[in-house]
């Protein structure tokens, strides 16, 4: 099973980054947290990784649906996206909502995670549309 639904990006790391933020927000998501990896990296350990950011993305009527079937399913929000350094391009890969749900075994929460995958999809799709 993928965890993931995936796309490499032409451009310049920043670009990216804020393509990805507007696309979320065009899909109803907001980044609600942001890791620096690479800064964390250097700080903590002073070990040079290329850029790479985890955005927490959340659409908060997706979200309201989710805790509302099953409230423990919290633990597994935001969704999480992931934009990297990845040779001459750049990742944009955020969690499969799908495959994160069906470990709740909550037939509830199909739905939900049906309409988020087509959500991320869609808003990583646009990143390479021309």
């Amino acid at each position: 099973m993928d965890l993931s639904l995936k796309t490499h990006v032409p451009g310049p790391f920043d670009d990216v980054v804020s393509r990805t933020r507007a696309a979320l927000a065009e899909q109803g998501f907001g980044v609600l947290t942001e890791i620096d990896v690479q800064a964390t990296m250097k700080a903590k350990l002073d070990e040079e990784v290329g850029p790479f950011l985890i955005l927490g993305a959340c659409n908060p009527p997706l979200a309201l649906r989710a805790i509302s079937a099953q409230a423990s399913i919290g633990v597994l929000l935001p969704c999480n996206v992931v934009v990297r350094q990845d040779g001459a391009e750049v990742l944009v890969e955020a969690v499969d909502p799908m495959g994160m749900m069906s470990v709740a075994g909550d037939d509830a929460l199909d739905a939900v995670a049906s309409e988020a995958a087509q959500r991320l999809g869609t808003a990583l799709d646009s990143l390479t549309a021309a």
